[in-house]
Parts: structure tokens; sequence; C-alpha cells
């Protein structure tokens, strides 16, 4: 008997087709008959410098050959040690100590946990943990408590912790946002523990941008009032806002930020969860009760962490950032030639990424729109994931001009075809 695969995010009641990918490079994907795809959003997110690049490709070989895994309790390896000193040139110099785990979820689950036990180990009851609406944090169980209710957790509702919601910070509505808050700061009986968001832009909530003063302003209140401030910059970090990592253009140093996707350069799982000392030695003891209880048996995998080394050399050897600037200047440009097209609204762009809505009745996630236009970019060779009636594009910094434009060029035939109907 042959098992099927039970794919994610997929509702195989549908037949929708599945296409199986040969093999990759750049910001191609290759079909076994050599169909070649363009992968418009970096693979989920993940790819930064492209497939199989082959700095991160080598190594991974050279590592696989020496050290493949071992346990990380108790023991170190030096992938590890070197990829801990590579990162304190990327991140705050407050955030001085980093835990290894797998994934964004993790990365996240890893926070909300440093966050509790800071407090709990400090002798103070602080339990309740702040949200921006429609954030999206990953999808085990502490990480959907602090995303946003609906179609996404709703069957899983008797599993998920009580928190407490500020509204998103959209344009004209800043203010209220800032001062709910504030409000939830200043409840002197039911005192927050930390606020959590994604900074400068919302992803699977639907690309909501929000400006950087406003994250800003959101530190400062959490700082005035002793309320610890985490940063989900696993989407975020590594380039697609434009910046290494959100914050940096709010000049915002975060108590906690979790990163993942692009810290292998999206060849290989890992996590880190970067945090402040006061986190750390909150921790710190002669007490083993007190202790960081968190692990998994693949924290700080020798092979994963010799691939984010790599990483970590092509930001400091290639011209990373101007690629980056590339795809900003040409997004500007072809949201130029958007801006007067019917059947769209909300054109946006934050960094590399650029987001627009086809304008439909059902406006959501749940669209039927959503698997319409994801047939319709299939069809053409353009891999894009829409949101509903969201498109987005995210490429990996790789990407040619050309390959650039031909994905514009399928967007504006999607307007063209569904914008009218």
């Amino acid at each position: 008997m042959s098992l099927n695969i039970w794919h994610p995010f997929t509702q195989h009641g549908l037949g929708e087709p599945i296409p199986e990918i040969a093999r990759a490079e750049g910001a191609a994907l290759y079909l076994a008959d050599g169909t070649r795809i363009i992968d418009a959003i970096s693979s989920w997110w993940v790819q930064t410098h492209g497939h199989c690049h082959p700095g991160i490709v080598a190594a991974i070989q050279e590592q696989s050959a020496r050290l493949d895994q071992m346990i990380f309790a108790g023991w170190t390896h030096q992938p590890a040690r070197e990829l801990a000193v590579g990162l304190s040139d990327f991140l705050p110099e407050t955030l001085e100590h980093i835990f290894f785990s797998d994934s964004g979820s993790t990365a996240v689950e890893v926070a909300l946990k440093m966050a509790l036990g800071y407090w709990h180990n400090r002798g103070e009851t602080r339990q309740k943990l702040l949200v921006m609406e429609h954030s999206y944090h990953g999808d085990t169980i502490g990480a959907m408590s602090v995303g946003a209710r609906g179609v996404f957790n709703q069957a899983y509702a008797p599993l998920l912790f009580d928190v407490g919601t500020i509204a998103f910070p959209a344009a004209g509505a800043e203010q209220a946002a800032l001062d709910q808050l504030e409000v939830f700061c200043k409840d002197g009986e039911n005192r927050p523990a930390a606020l959590i968001v994604e900074p400068l832009i919302l992803g699977a909530g639907g690309m909501k941008i929000y400006s950087p003063a406003i994250l800003a302003q959101m530190a400062a209140i959490c700082r005035a009032h002793d309320v610890l401030f985490i940063a989900d910059e696993v989407m975020t970090g590594w380039g697609r806002t434009g910046t290494v990592f959100a914050c940096e253009q709010a000049g915002v140093a975060p108590d906690i930020l979790c990163m993942a996707k692009g810290l292998t350069g999206g060849v290989i799982p890992l996590a880190v969860t970067a945090a402040s000392d006061a986190i750390y030695q909150a921790h710190f003891s002669e007490d083993r009760a007190q202790m960081f209880f968190h692990s998994s048996s693949f924290t700080a995998n020798p092979i994963a962490c010799a691939a984010a080394n790599a990483n970590l050399a092509i930001w400091r050897d290639e011209p990373v950032r101007q690629r980056i600037d590339g795809i900003i200047a040409s997004h500007r440009a072809f949201s130029e030639r958007l801006e007067h097209r019917s059947g769209i609204s909300g054109l946006r762009q934050c960094g590399t990424i650029l987001a627009l809505e086809i304008d439909d009745n059902a406006g959501d996630y749940m669209s039927d729109l959503g698997p319409r236009l994801l047939g319709f970019f299939r069809d053409r060779n353009i891999l894009l994931r829409p949101l509903g009636n969201t498109i987005y594009i995210m490429p990996p910094y790789c990407i040619a001009r050309e390959e650039l434009e031909s994905v514009y060029r399928v967007v504006e035939a999607a307007i063209d075809h569904f914008g009218a109907s």
C-alpha cells in the first residue's frame, strides 16, 4: 500500500493540480519536463539569495561530512559558536543571547515562554500577552493563540489561551491603536507580560502595512510601562522590508526578536530567538527549577548552522543590499503603472514586498478568487500564491529584471481578467 501525501494549506477535496518540482536554481523552479517556473514568492517567503546558492550548498555538503547532528543540551559545536558571533554583526547589541530552535512557530513559542518565565522567575504575576489585530505568528498552539482568531484556527479554539488585542494601526486610526495599547499597559490588576508584533507588515493577515513611526511608539509605550516588546521578524527579517530587520527602520531594539526563514537563506530549517541580558539573567540561577525549559532534538543542528553561516557570508561578501534596492525600485515603477488601473485597490509596498487587492465581494482569505488566481498564475508558469483576493510579490533577491518584468506582466493580465469580472 502506498501512502498519500497530505499537503499543508491544501483542500484536497477540490482536486486542484499539484505540480512536482524536479530541481531549482536561482529564482526558478523546474518541472521534470524542463518547464521553467519563476518563484515570485521565494517559495513561501524563505528563499533570499535564490535556490541552490553554491555557497550555501557547499557549506551543507562540507558540514554533513564532518558533523551531522548532536545533542545541544550541555554540549556545543563550532558552527553554532560561529553563528552566534556572526549574528552579533546584524542584531542590536542589547540582544546578547540567542536560543536556537527549528522554525518560525517554535521561535515564537520560545519567545512567549521566555517572556512568561522572565516574570515568573522575578516573582511577579504577569501572564497576559498582547497581540495586534490580524496578526499571524505560526500554527503551533502558543503561536496560534497570539494570532488572529478565525478560519485558520476556529476548530482548535479550546486549545487556545486568551490574549489582549490592540487594533491594527491602519492609516487614520493609528492613535486609537496606540491609546488601546496604553490602556492595556496601565492595567495595574492585569498588567501584561509582553506585546508581540510583526514589525511594519503583517504577512498572512493580508500584507497589511504600518509605519516605522508607529512601531517606535508602540515600543516606547511598552518600555514606559515595563512591558516586554517581542518582534516577530520571521518573515520580515533578512531584508524583506528593505533593511536586514524591520525594527531597524524604527530605531527599535526589542527585548526579544524571533527569526527563521531567511536565516539559512531559506535552504534548511533553523530559527533563533534573540533575547536581552535581562531575559537571560531572569533564568540564570543555581536553582535548576529556574532554567529555561525548552528544547528539541535538532536544536542548533550543525548542518543548519553551517547553512546560516554561509548566508551571513553572502550578506557580507555579495551585493545583497544593492539587489534589494533594485527590487524596491522595480516595484515602485510597477506601482506607477498600476496607479490608474481599475479593478484593484490597496496598492502598497514595504521594501521588496508589493501587494494589492483584486476587487472582489468576498475580500478575505476564503475568497473563491484565491484558487482561481492561483491556477491563473500556475498556468502561466509563475509561482504566486494569493491570500484570498490579495496578490503579493515577494521574490528572491537574485531575481533578474526580465524575470520580475515577466511576473509584472502576468499580474497585469490577472487584473485585466479578474478585475473586470
